[in-house]
């Protein structure tokens, strides 16, 4: 397999996860990649590895530009086994090689996870010199775990970015202007709202430590490598950080037999009647990680189940947890069902809600068994009064 020029004598070697549907729970539809980069200096360095099972694709793109066991320095930015898994393997190959990770979070994770290679630890602003070029090392704890570091050359203007920045992106194509701006834009969104979200302050912490940085090339470990459009992606990542959308609202929901879907459909229109660009999302149809993007520029959220058993339906439970999990906060929320003869279920995701930061911005919508016209006229006006309170 080949290698991707970045610049002259750096190198892509990553590998390509074309069948990858399901990451931790996040749902990857167009697959993902696996950076790793090759730097060809009086010291050979490579940054990152990949998967353990694309080991063999790495090695191969590696010996496109010269033998592995040439190898002298391997930059470790990240533990996690999806950056770190060829880690022994390319080992084998250059067993002296002198490997770099943060300190005391990478030492501590790549002794876990691959026992003691006397790994050599760095701190922010430590340097090394591999000939004419210099890697400056720059500490992101949880971006997304503490051990988690980016690397900068100033001579070529690169900063290897680790998971900021990245997409989970399957494709042949390396760099922003070679693929369609859109949908790479919404796949680093997808990638931010499911992975980094929940991190915000500390996106802010990391884009203060490198804003100075003069950067003609971000090159994550994740999809697609920005050269023509890193205005673009600094930008988006700016105002996702700040976690404080204006405006728009996503209503989600599952539904028995169609009485909850009724009056979600209602508090959608209501929504969109009154200016608030809204999005309809069913459970049994949209997966809960396509949807926790939309949260980012979303100020509101309605979330609706039936009862099912004294409880929520288990579509409602599992996206109400993992978005928990992901902390957007500083949102307006409310809950709403139809039930039969309990109707536990509002009440249970009303608390939800509440748990996961948000305010409780109209009282929870429980219509008994199917909702009449009255009863939707009614809901209407009931979201557009919250609208006009909470501008």
């Amino acid at each position: 397999m080949k290698a991707a020029k970045v610049k002259e004598g750096i190198y892509w070697v990553g590998a390509v996860d074309w069948n990858i549907r399901n990451f931790h729970g996040y749902s990857t539809e167009k697959g993902t990649s696996y950076g790793a980069y090759l730097i060809v200096d009086e010291k050979v360095t490579l940054i990152d590895t990949v998967k353990a099972p694309f080991a063999e694709e790495m090695l191969s793109r590696i010996s496109d530009i010269l033998p592995p066991e040439k190898i002298d320095i391997i930059i470790s930015n990240h533990v996690e086994m999806d950056h770190s898994g060829a880690l022994p393997v390319i080992r084998q190959h250059c067993p002296n090689a002198s490997i770099y990770t943060s300190s005391p979070a990478g030492v501590k994770g790549l002794t876990a996870h691959y026992g003691d290679f006397e790994y050599i630890p760095v701190k922010t602003g430590e340097s090394i010199s591999i000939g004419k070029r210099t890697l400056t090392f720059v500490s992101t704890p949880m971006l997304h775990w503490p051990d988690n570091m980016v690397t900068y050359c100033p001579e070529e203007k690169i900063l290897f970015s680790n998971d900021a920045f990245g997409q989970h992106y399957a494709t042949t194509a390396h760099f922003d202007d070679e693929a369609d701006l859109p949908t790479i834009l919404q796949e680093a969104k997808k990638y931010y709202g499911n992975i980094i979200m929940c991190f915000g302050r500390q996106v802010q912490t990391a884009w203060n430590a490198i804003s100075s940085l003069d950067i003609d090339i971000l090159a994550p470990s994740h999809g697609i490598i920005w050269r023509s459009h890193i205005k673009d992606i600094l930008d988006a990542y700016t105002t996702w950080s700040a976690n404080a959308p204006e405006t728009g609202a996503v209503v989600v929901f599952d539904s028995m037999w169609h009485s909850t879907e009724k009056i979600a459909k209602t508090i959608c229109e209501a929504f969109a009647d009154n200016g608030i660009p809204a999005k309809l999302y069913d459970l049994k149809a949209d997966h809960y990680s396509n949807i926790v993007p939309e949260l980012l520029d979303s100020k509101y959220i309605a979330v609706g189940s039936p009862t099912i058993n004294n409880q929520m339906l288990p579509t409602v439970s599992a996206f109400l947890c993992y978005m928990k999990g992901l902390s957007p906060k500083n949102r307006e929320a409310f809950a709403f069902g139809s039930y039969g003869w309990s109707g536990q279920s509002i009440e249970l995701v009303e608390k939800e809600l509440e748990a996961a930061g948000f305010h409780i911005c109209l009282d929870r919508i429980r219509i008994n068994y199917i909702p009449s016209e009255e009863h939707l006229n009614e809901i209407y006006k009931n979201v557009q009064n919250m609208i006009e309170q909470t501008k």
